[in-house]
């Protein structure tokens, strides 16, 4: 079974002690569980939308769509910490995911008949199902681990997710090798990921509700087994007078408004197709590393739980204002008026290496970016009622920045402008997410929102199949 049993001197109570984390209903095992799912998933939107327009030539479809679909994610980000404290993640999840897959096959349709008109409205859907997906994810990745390894799950989240973006990547790149030229994305692209996001769909089922996940030292992540929607609805309006998340609207909108700037106006316009998903897999594999090396700092580098964030938080920044400043200087090199010949990682040579080296930094500092703000997140509660919450009230804010940098780009803002805009509102999150961490996360692991901590419970708790998950 895993663990061994201790009797406590004082009380002479039966206690357990785990000797493993790989039981089905440990943290890790259920944080990696919630990384397939978005590795199959999210991770493969991600790697279609990094080619640049979806893998269109034309990105009007695309901008239209995504506008759509973060308009609608705004609004159900906010609610999906309600609804999953409702459903439970199985539900929820579920239904998040299966929008994925009619997203996918709206620019397979689209491909053939050139009609906004569906991908539009699978862009509406996608949004209802990613507020959904997104919420659980949030709830899943900040409240199951221990409070004091929450950088490195995180990260191990992290990495697992993007590794969908670079095998996402990979599809495109050998489906279109030898596609040199401007055209949009062959069917087997389309289908290939629709394959890979019905996967992801399917593992939904096997997530566990976090009244049935037990961490290793006995305790688990909630006590509370039901919820109501009147109770949800208030607690959700709570969160736009709640200071704490007030703080956190700028790092919110910024975290979502570079990705059209990144994956249209750099990768899209400056490589051509085979290129740009060779790109993408670099780019969400740098993912991977900026997500381990920023957990390793907020979890290791000082014993003092605030210290780790003000250090944490300012490795970032210097990193944010390095990159960006790196971007500036790409950017005064061409605009949407005046293109380069695109590049190819085979014939431009030397050309490449600068533009390639700058997309790579983009993926890094975003991994970094994210990682920072679901840390700081997981830092101001430990139960999963109120992080769903929080992180639902975060995705639906960084939805909203979502839904208007698409319309930026389809407004034609001139490239210069857009890069502005992003480096401006990234960097004037970091000062308050500084004051959030001096202001609300304690140095100490105190108990002040309602998770049980270090609860004795029986051997029948470890295991996966027993006990019903009061949703």
């Amino acid at each position: 079974m895993g663990e061994e049993y201790v009797r406590d001197a004082e009380t002479g109570e039966t206690q357990f002690r785990q000797k493993t984390r790989f039981r089905y209903n440990s943290p890790l095992v259920q944080v990696c569980m919630i990384g397939l799912v978005c590795f199959c998933c999210p991770g493969m939107f991600n790697a279609l939308s990094g080619m640049g327009g979806g893998g269109q030539v034309d990105h009007t479809a695309v901008n239209n769509a995504n506008t759509a679909l973060y308009t609608t994610f705004a609004v159900f980000g906010i609610l999906g910490g309600g609804i999953y404290n409702i459903l439970g993640p199985r539900y929820t999840l579920f239904a998040g995911c299966s929008t994925y897959v009619l997203y996918a096959g709206a620019f397979l349709y689209y491909n053939h008949y050139k009609h906004q008109a569906f991908a539009i409205v699978a862009g509406a859907i996608l949004g209802f199902g990613a507020g959904l997906l997104w919420a659980g994810q949030g709830a899943i990745m900040t409240s199951y681990p221990p409070q004091h390894r929450k950088g490195t799950y995180i990260a191990i989240f992290w990495s697992i997710f993007n590794m969908g973006g670079v095998i996402g990547g990979l599809i495109p790149f050998v489906m279109n090798y030898d596609r040199t030229e401007a055209v949009s994305v062959n069917d087997g692209t389309y289908i290939g990921f629709m394959f890979f996001m019905a996967i992801g769909t399917v593992l939904t089922l096997g997530i566990l509700p976090p009244s049935r996940v037990v961490r290793d030292d006995g305790s688990r992540c909630t006590n509370i087994k039901y919820s109501k929607v009147t109770t949800e609805l208030i607690e959700i309006l709570k969160l736009f007078l709640n200071w704490k998340m007030l703080l956190l609207v700028p790092a919110s909108l910024a975290s979502n408004l570079f990705y059209s700037y990144q994956f249209n106006n750099v990768n899209g316009l400056l490589f051509n197709l085979r290129t740009s998903g060779l790109n993408n897999m670099f780019y969400w594999g740098a993912q991977m590393l900026g997500s381990v090396g920023i957990g390793h700092i907020f979890d290791y580098s000082f014993e003092s739980r605030r210290k780790r964030g003000f250090i944490g938080i300012g490795v970032v920044a210097l990193l944010n204002t390095g990159i960006w400043a790196g971007g500036l200087a790409n950017q005064l090199t061409y605009s949407a008026e005046d293109l380069p010949e695109k590049l190819d990682f085979k014939i431009s040579g030397s050309r490449f290496a600068g533009p390639f080296v700058l997309y790579f930094s983009y993926g890094l500092l975003d991994a970094m970016f994210q990682s920072m703000i679901y840390w700081v997140i997981g830092a101001l509660a430990d139960d999963s009622e109120t992080l769903s919450r929080y992180a639902g009230f975060y995705k639906g804010i960084q939805s909203a920045g979502g839904a208007a940098a698409w319309q930026i780009d389809a407004h034609k803002v001139s490239l210069i402008g857009q890069l502005i805009i992003n480096w401006s509102l990234t960097t004037i999150s970091y000062p308050l997410l500084v004051l959030l961490v001096m202001l609300a996360v304690k140095d100490k692991n105190e108990d002040e929102d309602g998770a049980t901590k270090g609860s004795a419970v029986t051997s029948s708790s470890l295991s996966n199949g027993n006990e019903g998950n009061g949703k």
